[in-house]
């Protein structure tokens, strides 16, 4: 019990510095969060103390009214923090990566999979929909390597669905702050052992990828390396 006390006690800073972080880094982008958040818990709050004056029950419905106010505070503080971070991450490289590992359990991403001198990157997704690929950079130039993974997949597992997704603002791009809800809504067509197959045979094939052997000497012209493999 106690170094379960003890445990909690030194949790606590680090997660009030957390909060504290997330708050600086939001109000950057959002210099308004502040006041915005606090009205929201003042105006909760009064409404309930004023139903409870009215219903002669002001204790009761103030000390709920508290806690409906500090709950609807840390969900407005949520969004609007996500919403500065996505700004924040709007048109960086490897953004979508970074949103791909938080779409949550039942998904297994693999970040650059494909990728140019250009920094047009593909991610890999898959899940219960299948297999999604995810592309960020400019419009035109991934459209080709999501070509090339799309048929390589095609090749692989042609039974498993293969979405794809261009990150991005433009006409039939996804904004970078909807990849996650894109993924979640795509319709659940594979069973959970079928899933960690296509994981297993992604995985076995990246494997055999890496262990092939390089020639000795200059890497001919339009050769690219494996991913993942290493010169020696």
């Amino acid at each position: 019990m106690a170094r379960k006390s003890n445990a909690d006690t030194a949790a606590n800073p680090g997660r009030l510095k957390q909060i504290a972080l997330t708050y600086k880094m939001t109000r950057k982008a959002d210099p308004k969060v502040g006041l915005i958040v606090a009205g929201v818990g003042i105006v909760t709050f009064g409404v309930f103390l004023a139903i409870g004056f009215l219903l002669d029950q002001p204790v009761y419905l103030g000390i709920l009214g508290f806690l409906v106010a500090f709950l609807a505070m840390a969900i407005v503080f949520g969004r609007r923090a996500e919403r500065a971070a996505f700004g924040q991450m709007e048109g960086q490289p490897g953004a979508a990566a970074a949103v791909l590992d938080n779409v949550g359990r039942g998904w297994t991403t693999t970040p650059a999979v494909a990728m140019n001198r250009s920094q047009d990157i593909v991610h890999r997704a898959v899940g219960r929909a299948g297999v999604v690929l995810v592309a960020e950079g400019n419009p035109n130039r991934v459209k080709t390597l999501l070509a090339a993974e799309k048929k390589k997949m095609a090749r692989i597992m042609p039974d498993v669905p293969v979405h794809d997704i261009i990150v991005g603002t433009g006409e039939g791009q996804v904004p970078l702050k909807k990849v996650r809800t894109t993924l979640l809504k795509l319709p659940r067509v594979l069973a959970g052992p079928q899933v960690t197959q296509v994981n297993d045979k992604l995985r076995a094939m990246g494997d055999l990828m890496s262990n092939m052997p390089l020639p000795k000497g200059p890497m001919p012209k339009g050769m690219r390396m494996p991913r993942g493999g290493k010169m020696r």
